[in-house]
């Protein structure tokens, strides 16, 4: 397993003494795996993925990755948001971890022309940020993170502040990119369609502290089309399956919100 996850918790303190964030979280992903994570608000899926990142140590139970290559990172972390430097250029943000891990110059540019171009973008190198659109600058986070070549992608909601259209152009992307890298991604999502349409696999998490208590194999062969995938009856079968399986969830940490 490319990950592995036992008895995984999370605790922060709190006025009131202890506030249980996260778990006990178990679960495994394959090499080359893309599964998604969907369950309430609140719930710790950013915090696993933080913890998972190497951000936050947890309070109990273990976790294990295994990294094939040490010469370039295990992972990369991709948030909701473009979170890119403004002062630096496209070109300059996308080879801002290259130039960390002090990779020559030559191999920096020739990475970020490929992958400039590989998000269709390569018009767009010398501009900033502030000069693109909310779904072009997600794709330069996304190049960002791919700069590296992490062995795994850790996604927290990247395309949730999108409008609808944007995030269909940009699960496109994603399909297309992963189905050349074949990296393992993890991915968060309140979107049960867009868990569906990504995924190999759907896992579903309870109320905060959340634990895994659903999972969902995705049928649909790749490659996929995003448009035609949810004309697909299958599609709207496995939405209100997973729904069923979220449902009282969402209603427990809503009533929790409003203190009932």
């Amino acid at each position: 397993m490319k990950i592995s996850v036992r008895a995984l918790t999370k605790d922060y303190p709190a006025a009131s003494g202890v506030f249980h964030a996260l778990g006990p979280v178990n679960l495994e992903v394959r090499e080359g795996e893309f599964v998604c994570i969907v369950g309430p608000s609140g719930c710790g899926k950013t915090t696993l993925l933080r913890i998972l990142s190497g951000l936050e140590e947890p309070s109990a139970g273990d976790f294990r990755v295994v990294q094939a290559d040490t010469s370039r990172p295990s992972n990369a972390l991709v948030f909701q948001g473009h979170w890119l430097f403004p002062w630096l250029t496209v070109s300059d943000n996308i080879q801002y971890g290259m130039r960390v891990r002090g990779l020559a110059r030559a191999e920096r540019e020739r990475t970020t022309r490929r992958l400039l171009s590989t998000i269709g973008l390569a018009r767009f190198g010398e501009v900033y940020p502030h000069q693109l659109s909310e779904g072009m600058r997600q794709r330069v986070s996304l190049a960002r993170a791919l700069a590296n070549d992490p062995e795994i992608l850790l996604m927290d909601e990247p395309f949730g502040a999108l409008d609808e259209q944007t995030r269909l152009l940009l699960q496109q992307e994603l399909l297309r990119i992963w189905e050349q890298s074949q990296k393992t991604v993890l991915f968060v999502t309140h979107s049960l369609d867009e868990a569906i349409v990504l995924g190999d696999r759907v896992l579903v998490m309870s109320a905060s502290p959340g634990g895994i208590i659903g999972e969902e194999t995705v049928p649909f062969a790749r490659p996929r089309n995003v448009i035609a995938l949810k004309t697909d009856v299958r599609f709207g079968e496995m939405l209100g399956r997973l729904w069923n399986a979220l449902g009282d969830e969402v209603m427990k940490a809503k009533a929790h919100e409003l203190g009932l």
